[in-house]
Formats: C-alpha cells, structure tokens, sequence
C-alpha cells in the first residue's frame, strides 16, 4: 500500500486510497451490524429468551447509534475525522470481543448497545470524510459512494455470517472472529489516513438536537422520507425476515434463511449503480413505487405461504430500496454547507436509525399476539403505503425545476447528467 509524508511529517495514506477507506468503514460498520443476525435462533434455543427478547436486542444496537448521533454525530466536525474514526472502530472492536465472550441474553444487549454507539459515531465521521477527501468534491459521486457501501455492507454481512454460522465450525466464534481481523485492518488503514479537516478545535459533548440549516430543509425533508419508507423494510428484514424466510422454505438453513435480505441489499445497489446520475427526485419516485410494490408481494408471500413471491418482492423491494435512499441522499449531500456536513449527516442517521429501530420494537411486540405471517402482512401494508407517500412527495419536487429559465434548466440537466 502506497503511503506518503503529510506537511506535519506524518506518513499518510493518499487521498484517494483514504476515501475508499472511508466507504470501507461505512460497509464495514453496516457488516458488522448483520453479522449476529442468523445466530439470533440459536440464541434464542440457548438462551430461551422469546421472539420480543430477538427485537429488543436487535434495537439496543439501533438506540446505540441515535444515542452516538445526538451526542457524538457533529464531533468530527470540531476534532477532526481520523481520531473519531479510530476510537469507533476500537469501540467496534471491544463489541466483537463481547460477543465472543458471550454466554447469556444480558452479553447481547451490552455487545449490541456498544456496537450501536460506535457504528453511529463511525457512519457520521467517515461520511463527512467522503465529500472532504473527494478528487472532485462531488456530491453526486459521494452520494452513490456512500448508498452502495452502506447496502453492499448489509448483503456482504449477512452471505458471510450466515456461510460461516452454515459451516458448522464453531458457529458463535467463526463470525465474529473474521470481523475481528476486519476491523483490525480498518483501524491500521484509519491510522494512516489523512486529516481532511484543517481547522479544529476541542471536544464538546453536548446532547443536541438534530440541526439542519434552514437552506436545506426541504431536500433533507425528502431525504428522511425516503429512509423512512427504506429502511422501515430493513427493519423487518433484519428482525423477524431469516424466520419468515425459515417458515416458507421449511428449513433450519441460515444461508437459505438469509436470502432474502442478500436479494434485497444485491439488487439495491444494482439499482443505485443504475440510477445513480438521474435526478434524485426521479430516483426517489420511481424507486419508492417500486419499494411499495415490493411490500406488497412480500405481503402476499406471507398470506400464502408463498417462497416464490418472497424473492420476487425482496428483489423489486430491493431495488427500490436502493434507488429510494440514494435518490434522497444525493439531493441532501449536494446541498450540505462544508462547515455542517457531519452534523446533518448526523440527523439523517437519527431518522434512518429511528426507521430502523421503532418498527422492529412494534413488530416484536405485535409478533407475541398474532402469527409472525400476520405481522409482516401488517407491518409490510404500512411501508408500503408510506413509499407512496413518499413518491407523491419527491415527485412534488418537479415543479421546481420546470419553473427555471430554459438555459437554467438545462444546466441543472447537464449538472445531473454529470
């Protein structure tokens, strides 16, 4: 690996080698936040704790990190990017080591509280650091950058535990060991980084409420839309979705189990690959029919116990996933002022995370009344009909442009082309 000597003295890797580091951290985190997903049965056989114990588990680690973005999501922004993206990694590294050492329900929730509060602290350092450490500082490209590595993560995570957990070789260790190694690596990578941010001043914990300039308010309005119809399906998936898939396959195979999520982040960031230089109020309408579309399938999966219109409905949802979210963030990273960018990434996750832990609660809950079939039928009508919503309110964006003078209109075509 290339390294070179900064004005300081300090030997650091080059810019571009430390932005892919940056995307790394963003999947590696998302990895990491999968990877006890398919033990979650065993667990639960081992341990007896019930379906409600597996989703309050699951949203210790999300609370984690709306807990690190309230505190800690703006500190890179006074600190710098490379310190806070070494002690949340060391922070991801403690967490592996606890759930390596676990041996009852209590280790998990400690295990998952910590990996929550270092993923938050690391998804908002090392996304502000894509757009400082970009060759051309473009939003469009950071935008895709982070979207693909944040999807990629969540497929890679669960087809890597899930083979390992398959293997049959130490099952609670295999994992967890790997993802150990990895975060090793990103830790050396992280310490030879470059520090992109040039003015800095001291650590100042503070519990904020998520702050978004009034300039930017109406693509961030768009942006926590489109994460909230997103990432609620990911909710579900990554809770109850390796059962439901176990239920309509008949079978205990974790690979199997998991494959609807693998589908569901694999054709998300073949869509965000696809539609990553259209307008982000297109990405996000027709990427958000597609994602209710999706739900509805899965729906009818789960009336009729159907495994055919599982995959079918985790690979349409998926790509509207993809394109919903990248759609909503695009338009957010291109209008962040350099000086907040790492604060309102901060209340971006706060909604991603709040999409991603409220529902997997509720559904905990509704799933000890009612069949685990019934509560996606529930939970997935829902999502569905907030996508909707969230098509109706990206396409409202349209206007805006129609309205420019033609010559304005078509520079801001060109910019998206570009």
């Amino acid at each position: 690996m290339t390294v070179i000597e900064s004005a300081t003295g300090r030997r650091t890797l080059p810019n571009r080698v430390a932005y892919a580091l940056a995307a790394g951290v963003i999947g590696l985190g998302l990895f990491a936040s999968v990877t006890p997903s398919p033990l979650y049965r065993t667990y639960s056989l081992l341990w007896h704790f019930s379906p409600l114990t597996l989703t309050l588990i699951y949203a210790t680690y999300a609370f984690g990190v709306l807990a690190a973005l309230l505190l800690a999501g703006g500190v890179s922004d006074q600190v710098g990017r490379r310190p806070v993206l070494l002690a949340a990694l060391a922070g991801l590294m403690g967490s592996t080591v606890l759930f390596l050492l676990a041996d009852s329900a209590a280790w998990l929730f400690v295990a998952r509280g910590l990996q929550g509060l270092a993923t938050g602290v690391a998804l908002s350092a090392a996304s502000a650091s894509l757009l400082d450490l970009h060759p051309r500082r473009d939003p469009a490209g950071v935008g895709l950058t982070n979207a693909t590595a944040a999807a990629a993560g969540l497929g890679l995570g669960i087809l890597v535990s899930s083979s390992l957990v398959q293997i049959g070789w130490e099952p609670r260790v295999l994992p967890f060991a790997v993802l150990l190694g990895l975060f090793a690596a990103a830790l050396a990578g992280a310490y030879l980084m470059p520090e992109p941010m040039r003015e800095r001043s001291r650590l100042r914990l503070t519990l904020d409420r998520p702050h978004v300039p009034p300039v930017i308010r109406r693509p961030f309005v768009l942006a926590a839309l489109a994460v909230l119809s997103s990432w609620s399906i990911g909710a579900l998936f990554f809770s109850l979705g390796p059962q439901l898939a176990g239920e309509l396959f008949q079978t205990t195979n974790v690979v199997v189990a998991g494959s609807g999520i693998v589908l569901l982040a694999a054709t998300a960031v073949a869509a965000q690959l696809t539609t990553g230089r259209l307008a982000p109020w297109i990405a996000t309408s027709l990427g958000s029919v597609g994602l209710a579309a999706g739900m509805v399938l899965i729906v009818a999966a789960a009336a009729n116990g159907s495994s055919a219109l599982y995959l079918a409905g985790s690979i349409l949802g998926g790509a509207g996933f993809g394109a919903a979210f990248l759609g909503g963030l695009r338009a957010l990273v291109s209008a962040m002022p350099p000086g907040s960018r790492a604060s309102v990434l901060s209340a971006f996750y706060v909604v991603a995370y709040a999409s991603l832990s409220v529902p997997a609660v509720l559904a905990g809950i509704v799933v000890t009344y009612v069949t685990l079939p019934a509560t996606f039928e529930i939970f997935g009508s829902v999502v569905a009909a907030i996508a909707l919503v969230v098509a109706f309110e990206a396409w409202r964006t349209r206007p805006a442009q129609r309205a420019l003078r033609p010559m304005a209109r078509r520079e801001v075509l060109h910019d998206a082309a570009s």
